[in-house]
């Protein structure tokens, strides 16, 4: 509502002084000189008066910009009887800012997009039937029917064989992706395939779509470094073109030079170009599934030089899958995958989540657990069918068990070893392992071509382990074996080089994300607090969606500054014309009208920037053959 009144204000303004102007020249060259004079001046006064009421509110916030030299021309304009050299700074002055309003209206329309799309109503499961409800009465655990077509109303897990959904409008991903049942869906895709169901995870406000749309509402309300800088660079430009005008005035006694001087730097570039190509810059990122939450991270993200990497998550895909089962009593695959499937409903830890879903995919019928209890970072005690189960690692279940661990042979570095006991015998072992994403070592190449000086791991795990997912890849260290305080410590130490970027998605790697100049989440999956303190959001955990934001975020950059350098350039060499006569004050004034709308019109550039970062095509989810072969 507030964009919609300051922009009805702003048409408002122009189409009066339009027409103050359209008018006065009809008097003008009918002969009615006095009339055109006095039409002209209506004109001018109302969008001087805004104008003044608008340096007034900067000047209590304590920003000075180049207004102040559009009202002193508007202003000596007047006083020296150049009454239509006022009109036409009049219509530059508020076409100007018309144009600005239009080209970040322009610039929000992925925004746009993204709030149109919101549903208002689902479809659930309820007592055998279904029944449409409003969105925010939907809760974790109800059983949803999305149709062909409709929009995933909240965050959930596929409860059908198979989905199709169309992600397009979050990630730009142009192709709708497969799910399997147990699969990740979320809110604001696109049905695009036969209707499903699905088991609801997150309630409408706390989904992915609802916390899109406040991000990147947020981050178009910010404000950039560069354009600090820029007003900071506006505040040296008023004071040249004063000078300027002054000088002219008092070398040749002309006033009607210092009017040209000022008409002809009124507006600046530099207050039009920079947030354009910004907000721009914001939209196109988020067009292509990286959320960046304010152009001041934007701006930032362009000037990185140095890259922090966590590994699980972040470098590998985060979701463990299971290589082989083996059982030293003899007891079927399946059977001991079902009891450590059926004890891991009840725990939300990624290791414990990738058993569940390698269940389902294999058509395994889970029972619902009983007197299940959660060790945090060790496993879950429990009973299946009436029988005691206990799943975790191997130390923690020959603990509970009163056993010795065993070493398992042939485990490898990177693995992941977890011991299932059914009725205090070790029934078998999950080996899982958690693989390097396909084309890492391609987007990290680009990365370097776009500037990134030195890449670096950070991880908590041992030595060997982060060798080994690494190996091929050139990064520029390997840090392992660190505490949440620790990958803090290494953001700051890195700093020494310039910028840093850290990448993570767990809890422990929040600290560090917030430490970090730029700190990015892989927010599909991740936590909650890494997304929170996180500057950049990619929707789609994908490690080439970093490429693309760093792309668009310095070549947004660029045009905002070739934006500047291109206007600035023509102003003053205009200014200088005007000082030595051979520009009147209309003329200049239609001379800066001219390079304000080609500075706009090239900042909206960034509207139609395609990265050319390679993109990693998201693997499909694994059938349900598993790999048996034990070492």
């Amino acid at each position: 509502m507030q964009f919609m009144s300051r922009d009805r204000i702003k048409t408002a303004l122009l189409l009066l002084a339009l027409t103050s102007l359209s008018f006065g020249l009809g008097f003008h060259f009918s002969g009615w000189a006095d009339a055109a004079r006095m039409i002209w001046i209506s004109g001018v006064l109302p969008v001087l008066a805004a104008l003044l009421l608008e340096i007034l509110h900067d000047l209590w916030l304590g920003e000075v910009g180049l207004d102040i030299v559009a009202a002193l021309s508007m202003s000596a304009a007047v006083i020296f009887g150049e009454t239509l050299a006022a009109a036409v700074v009049a219509v530059m002055y508020s076409g100007g800012t018309f144009l600005e309003s239009f080209a970040e209206g322009r610039a929000r329309r992925e925004m746009h997009d993204l709030l149109t799309r919101v549903p208002r109503t689902a479809t659930r499961h309820w007592k055998g039937a279904l029944e449409d409800v409003p969105l925010d009465q939907i809760k974790p655990g109800d059983r949803l029917m999305v149709r062909q077509g409709e929009i995933v109303p909240v965050d959930g897990t596929i409860d059908s064989a198979l989905a199709f959904l169309d992600t397009s409008p979050l990630t730009g991903e142009s192709l709708p992706i497969r799910l399997a049942m147990g699969a990740e869906a979320m809110s604001g895709s696109t049905n695009a395939g036969d209707a499903f169901d699905l088991l609801a995870v997150r309630s409408a406000n706390d989904s992915t779509y609802a916390g899109i749309v406040r991000l990147v509402d947020d981050a178009q309300r910010s404000k950039a470094p560069m354009s600090r800088l820029a007003d900071r660079w506006s505040l040296g430009f008023l004071f040249i073109t004063v000078a300027f005008g002054f000088a002219a005035w008092w070398f040749t006694g002309d006033p009607t030079r210092t009017v040209a001087v000022l008409v002809v730097a009124t507006p600046c570039p530099l207050i039009l170009a920079v947030p354009v190509a910004l907000v721009a810059g914001l939209s196109r990122a988020a067009h292509f599934g990286v959320l960046i939450k304010g152009a001041k991270s934007l701006e930032m993200m362009a000037r990185i030089r140095t890259l922090v990497l966590d590994k699980t998550g972040t470098l590998t895909d985060g979701r463990p899958e299971i290589i082989a089962i083996d059982s030293p009593l003899g007891m079927p695959e399946d059977d001991v995958l079902r009891f450590a499937a059926a004890l891991d409903q009840a725990s939300k830890h990624p290791v414990a989540q990738a058993i569940v879903m390698a269940a389902q995919r294999r058509g395994v019928t889970l029972p619902v657990p009983s007197d299940a209890i959660e060790v945090p970072g060790e496993g879950v005690i429990g009973k299946v069918d009436g029988q005691s189960v206990i799943v975790g690692g191997e130390d923690f279940v020959a603990q509970q068990t009163g056993r010795t661990a065993g070493c398992h042979r042939g485990l490898s570095a990177g693995s992941v070893l977890v011991a299932v006991a059914v009725e205090g015998r070790l029934a078998g072992h999950l080996i899982m392992a958690d693989a390097l994403r396909e084309g890492a070592g391609v987007v990290l190449a680009k990365l370097r071509q776009e500037g990134i000086k030195r890449i670096l791991l950070a991880t908590g795990d041992r030595i060997e382990v982060a060798e080994r997912v690494t190996e091929g890849l050139v990064l520029d260290g390997l840090c392992t074996g660190l505490t949440p305080d620790q990958k803090v410590l290494t953001v700051l130490t890195e700093r020494k080089n310039g910028p840093v970027m850290m990448v993570g998605d767990g809890v422990n790697d929040a600290p560090a994300l917030a430490a970090a100049d730029v700190g990015v989440a892989m927010g599909a999956r991740g936590a909650a607090a890494s997304a929170e303190a996180a500057d950049v959001v990619l929707l789609v955990d994908r490690i080439d969606q970093l490429g693309v934001g760093v792309e668009i975020a310095r070549r947004s950059r660029h045009i905002a500054f070739e934006s500047v350098a291109t206007g600035i350039g023509f102003s003053v060499l205009g200014m200088v014309a005007a000082a030595f006569g051979y520009l009147t004050p209309v003329q200049g004034a239609l001379l800066q009208e001219v390079i304000d709308v080609a500075v706009i019109l090239n900042a909206l550039r960034v509207l139609r920037i395609q990265p050319d970062m390679p993109v990693v095509s998201e693997p499909n989810p694994p059938d349900s053959a598993m790999q048996r072969s034990v070492a």
